[in-house]
């Protein structure tokens, strides 16, 4: 309010200067004839001067003479008063009053002469240093865009940061660094220069940027690593030194910048050479961390993903000193993650996030939060009062599968032929030892997928066995496997399947080492452009041989899946067909449903409403309605309309 208060009062006083300036410039004066000296003599001799008015300037004898004519036509014209001339005024009858010089007239004159370009030249400083005093403005190219974190704004603590407790105890050592640095650097130890936050999207980086804003004591500057580089030359380097500037002045203080591989990458994998704004920006940085002058008391935070695109300059001992890792967090983590979500959710007494927690294996901070948000709405739109478990299990479908596709009309041969595929994967699953447990399957359109079969490990898990792999690309191959036995024929369904099983076979020979006959080498020596930010192709070190080799191998684990997915499935064919019919009946069958038929026993539950399957003469009716329906809104039938009608036979 003070600085809404401040900018009306500037212009109310720029309106009010501008109207005096404009009057006393423009105020309604008759015009006056110039006269020169000699000419005004001679109108007094000639008696034509009815009165006037001499202004002495100051200047020896020099006034302003100003007056009426006898036909009432002004004058003026300057020249010397002296006592002749007033002679001649007097001899003539003419009325004149002499004004001498008045006290201050040179300083008036001054001011009057002086005063509009003063206050212009003092209008133009102003704004130029408004313009320049930052916060996105014109022209504070240079000026650093940290936001100074208020204590009160947006205020996040630890109790708000769950599962990631390591990654919580190292941060909170520096902060207790800050507040009380002489228990530590009793011992000889100094404070740490800068804190690396790495790990994947929506683990909580700038989550637990934002808690230790929310813990220190200390003032935090927060700003993007984007927002050093712009169109303008040189504005990152300059813009790091106002950072660090403003940093020292404040120290003790905390600087956090996230996504520093904006500015952070390796230098010399420009495609436009080495010297560019971006490397500029990183040397100054460089510079600041760790360079000639220390910045002591100012700790850099940063956060980034990409941990592997950075220079490595940046990395060594004496800039960041410490890396923490955030990963994804495990179960307790994730139910810790949950308990803070849930907080200003009512739950239902059914609600268990335990049970939650494990069955969301992989889900990061953002994922879970995501799936609270989501389990709200939907209990929200069926207006009940809390939220429920079934709330939270299709908020998982959505989040994992995408949103039902509800609007899509499917015959019900591609229905059949889409429960038949995914039968295949989930029957290959649940009959393959040493797999993960199928969680769901279904023939809703769901995303880009016709239908989904869904996996989830029953434990969170860091790595895969040999078994393992070759488990996952023959359930992979399922699908394919299934259509070939029941139909005789391929469709195209299957072609993600094929492309996701083909590159397992293609790591297990190139890069795990787990094929047999070309044992533990690696093949293939990758070609990274670190600028980039991704893999460009791999350089090929092996020989022609070596090549028809890996072809080989890499077809032969693919096809020894297949058959042993086709294997499984023609044991089981009558089971097949079971659950293919059963998927068709309810639309989506469950892990529990689909043990029930596996052990001979029917599903028991209520029936969906088929939005989706359509005979082909409903769906040929259904289109031919649809037609007719806008012809009759277009005005007409298509003969009517159409500028190019077929001719008739």
């Amino acid at each position: 309010m003070r600085q809404s208060h401040k900018t009306l009062a500037l212009w109310v006083l720029l309106i009010v200067v501008f109207w005096a300036i404009y009057h006393i410039i423009a105020q309604d004066k008759p015009p006056k004839e110039k006269y020169t000296y000699s000419k005004f003599l001679r109108q007094v001799d000639d008696g034509n001067v009815k009165d006037v008015t001499v202004t002495l300037t100051g200047q020896g004898t020099a006034g302003v003479f100003e007056g009426k004519l006898t036909d009432d036509r002004t004058f003026q014209t300057t020249g010397v008063y002296s006592d002749s001339v007033e002679t001649a005024l007097v001899k003539h009858n003419v009325t004149f009053e002499v004004i001498p010089k008045p006290e201050g007239a040179v300083w008036q004159s001054i001011l009057l002469t002086w005063l509009p370009m003063i206050f212009l030249v003092a209008i133009f400083f102003f704004f130029m240093r408004q313009l320049q005093s930052g916060g996105g403005k014109a022209m504070s190219f240079g000026k650093s865009k940290a936001k100074l974190m208020n204590e009160n704004q947006n205020k996040v603590t630890f109790a708000d940061v769950a599962g990631v407790e390591e990654a919580k105890e190292d941060v909170q050592e520096i902060i207790e660094f800050l507040r009380d640095p002489k228990k530590f650097t009793r011992l000889g130890g100094r404070i740490p220069k800068g804190v690396l936050l790495m790990g994947p999207p929506g683990t909580g980086k700038t989550l637990i940027a934002r808690a230790i804003a929310g813990e220190a004591s200390v003032p935090f500057f927060s700003i993007s690593g984007s927002d050093f580089v712009e169109m303008f030359v040189g504005v990152g380097a300059s813009r790091v030194r106002d950072l660090f500037e403003q940093g020292k002045k404040n120290a003790p203080c905390i600087i956090f910048i996230d996504e520093i591989d904006a500015v952070g990458r390796h230098r010399g994998a420009g495609l436009g050479g080495g010297h560019d704004e971006r490397e500029q920006t990183l040397n100054q940085l460089l510079v600041e961390m760790d360079g000639f002058e220390s910045n002591e008391g100012v700790i850099l935070i940063a956060a980034t993903n990409r941990p592997d695109v950075l220079d490595p300059a940046l990395l060594r001992p004496g800039r960041f000193d410490r890396r923490i890792v955030v990963p994804r967090p495990d179960v307790r983590g994730r139910e810790g993650i949950l308990q803070v979500h849930c907080k200003r959710v009512p739950l239902d007494t059914g609600v268990d996030l335990e049970v939650i927690a494990r069955g969301t294996p992989g889900f990061a901070g953002a994922d879970l939060e995501s799936l609270v948000n989501e389990a709200a709405l939907l209990a929200a739109h069926a207006n009940r009062d809390k939220v429920t478990m079934d709330d939270f299990e299709r908020a998982k479908d959505k989040v994992l599968m995408g949103g039902e596709r509800k609007s899509m009309v499917m015959s019900r041969e591609e229905q059949r032929n889409t429960a038949v595929h995914e039968t295949g994967h989930a029957l290959v699953a649940k009959l393959t030892p040493g797999t993960d447990p199928v969680h769901k399957m279904t023939i809703i359109p769901r995303g880009r997928a016709l239908g989904l079969t869904q996996q989830l490990p029953a434990e969170d898990r860091y790595s895969m066995d040999r078994e393992n792999v070759l488990s996952t690309i023959a359930i992979l191959m399922g699908g394919r496997a299934a259509e070939e036995l029941v139909f005789g024929k391929f469709t195209t369904g299957a072609g993600n399947d094929i492309e996701r099983a083909t590159e397992l076979a293609r790591k297990m020979v190139c890069e795990w080492g787990m094929s047999e006959k070309l044992g533990p080498v690696s093949f293939g020596k990758k070609e990274e452009q670190v600028f980039l930010g991704r893999e460009m192709g791999t350089q090929r070190d092996f020989s022609e041989q070596t090549a028809i080799e890996i072809d080989a191998e890499i077809r032969r684990i693919v096809q020894s899946q297949y058959d042993r997915a086709m294997t499984v499935l023609r044991d089981h064919r009558e089971i097949l067909e079971q659950i293919a019919d059963a998927l068709l009946e309810y639309e989506t069958l469950d892990g529990g449903d689909i043990d029930k038929l596996l052990a001979g026993e029917e599903v028991s539950r209520e029936k969906p409403e088929k939005r989706h399957l359509h005979t082909p003469e409903e769906h040929r009716a259904r289109k031919d309605k649809e037609k007719e329906s806008k012809d009759r809104r277009e005005g007409g039938g298509r003969g009517l309309l159409d500028p190019f009608p077929k001719p008739s036979a």
